[in-house]
């Protein structure tokens, strides 16, 4: 579904995925976005109410999309670590939280997109990470 949002006065074309998926996958300018929405949302087969669909417009797609079977978590936007969650060696589940990314006063979840052990942790609580920067890595 592709929805066109204002916010600040700025226009956006945002493609979204499945509502029901978790993640939630939102292409907005090329650059992809997993988004985890809190319990209690609307249950699958349930309406979602949103903005009105608009016509599909062919975009920049970007170069390397993450995937379920990725070995590194990159950050998706630049921010501050403000706590780290796993250390190496620790297991984890899909959507488990790995750290916590705070950008523009907001807190971010970053999850991991699949589950396995964690071979390495690139971050520390207080250090700042630019766009893309490799935070953790899965064991193969």
């Amino acid at each position: 579904m592709n929805i066109r949002l204002t916010l600040a006065g700025k226009t956006f074309d945002v493609e979204v995925a499945d509502l029901n998926a978790r993640p939630i996958v939102a292409v907005v300018e090329g650059e992809r976005f997993e988004v985890w929405p809190e319990e209690g949302l609307p249950a699958e087969g349930s309406p979602v109410e949103g903005p009105s669909p608009v016509a599909a417009r062919p975009g920049p797609q970007p170069a390397n999309p993450p995937t379920p079977n990725a070995k590194s978590v990159l950050a998706p936007l630049p921010g501050i670590i403000v706590a780290v969650s796993v250390q190496p060696g620790a297991e984890v589940t899909v959507g488990q939280e790995l750290c916590m990314l705070e950008a523009m006063k907001m807190k971010n979840a970053i999850r991991a997109p699949r589950a396995g052990r964690i071979a390495a942790v690139h971050v520390a609580a207080g250090q700042t990470v630019k766009h893309r920067a490799p935070l953790l890595e899965f064991a193969e």
